[in-house]
């Protein structure tokens, strides 16, 4: 989409077609009817970008909750957009930086989140279309004592900058890029600009090595419901720890302590650690808050002899653990009239669905199996969400 054609949408006849194809639906069913009822009254091209802006707003509710209904996206600004929850909570690491730079703004997520939170923002993106969407969110939603520019952010003026957030681009053509060194500005870039600017924070991928980690530099994974998000990186007075898990929506959070986990025997229950807790490598310490052990050295599953709660994993009671053998399980699952199981995995080279088709069950209860190692040894255990 063009920058005109994106402006023409904010424009009255837009916002009306907009309105029409949002009460209409987009949906297989109708979308044909929709569009060709749109296109009596409205050129093609604006009904066409109506209706690609509705369906972003579909997806972008996951992100954004009601706001999605007035914010503008594009399909590679929405992907890489930070979800409400997790930039409000990177917002209040600046409270009290007065103002930011938001470089790499996209359409605005994380500037939302920063206005929001107090702060006065301006944005730098090296796309017109994307700042024009981002403009347009900023006046959509109300915000004030912000501002977006096209530029270069390797070539932006930080003189006198206190505080900056950097949001690298990691998607080209469509696709993710796994490769720090190919983010659009490079990872390199980023160590620049926090050696320039005193408060300095960046949004890396939640896969980054923990060896890329600059020295000095904080490396905080994040999990929103469960489910690993994001990653930043942070600078100066913003770093308060080497490696941070930062668990949402209750802003639970583990630091590196320097803990050791031993392995030992499995007990009566088992913890399956927050993802951001295992991507930060944190398992240590989530286990030394429980009391908890490794049920094998190469393994994140913790257990414990008795129940303990933890907002860093997820804790299953142990109904039964046996050596793994698909004869064996299968039997036991008939045996209490199993007709349907969540498998989980760690350490074990089964995959999910074959299991599952292999065990041929047909009872009326359902079961959690655990296919994973134990000192070694390819183990099943049995257990039932705590």
């Amino acid at each position: 989409m063009e920058v005109e054609a994106f402006r023409a949408l904010a424009e009255p006849a837009g916002q009306r077609v907009l309105a029409e194809v949002g009460a209409r639906g987009t949906a297989e069913d109708s979308l044909l009817a929709t569009v060709s009822a749109l296109r009596r009254s409205y050129p093609a091209g604006l009904v066409a970008a109506a209706v690609t802006q509705v369906r972003l707003r579909d997806r972008a509710r996951a992100k954004f909750g009601d706001d999605a209904d007035r914010m503008f996206f594009t399909p590679e600004g929405l992907e890489q957009a930070t979800r409400t929850s997790v930039a409000e909570h990177r917002a209040a690491r600046y409270a009290g930086a007065g103002d930011v730079l938001d470089l790499c703004c996209g359409v605005g997520g994380d500037l939302i989140a920063l206005a929001r939170a107090g702060l006065a923002v301006h944005g730098v993106d090296r796309d017109p279309l994307t700042v024009a969407v981002a403009r347009a969110n900023v006046a959509a939603l109300g915000l004030s004592g912000v501002s977006v520019e096209v530029g270069d952010a390797t070539a932006y003026d930080l003189a006198g900058t206190g505080a900056a957030f950097c949001d690298p681009a990691r998607r080209s053509g469509g696709r993710r890029v796994f490769d720090p060194g190919s983010y659009a500005p490079p990872f390199a870039f980023l160590a620049q600009l926090a050696a320039r600017v005193p408060l300095t924070g960046a949004k890396v991928a939640p896969g980054i090595p923990h060896d890329l980690v600059p020295p000095g530099a904080e490396a905080e994974w994040v999990s929103d419901g469960g489910e690993v998000k994001e990653a930043a990186l942070w600078w100066g007075a913003l770093a308060t720890a080497r490696r941070r898990a930062t668990l949402l929506p209750g802003g639970h959070t583990l630091r590196d302590e320097g803990a050791v986990a031993e392995a030992g025997p499995v007990g009566a229950y088992l913890y399956e650690p927050d993802g951001a807790v295992i991507r930060s490598g944190l398992v240590a310490e989530a286990a030394a808050r429980i009391g908890a052990r490794l049920i094998d050295p190469s393994i994140a599953y913790l257990t414990t002899d008795t129940p303990a709660s933890t907002p860093y994993a997820t804790g299953y009671a142990i109904r039964e653990t046996m050596p793994f053998g698909l004869k064996r399980l299968r039997e036991v699952l008939r045996g209490q009239d199993v007709g349907a199981v969540t498998v989980k995995k760690r350490g074990s080279p089964i995959d999910p669905d074959l299991l599952r088709r292999e065990l041929r069950l047909s009872g009326s209860r359902h079961a959690t199996v655990v296919l994973t190692r134990v000192a070694g040894a390819p183990t099943t255990l049995l257990v039932e969400r705590i």
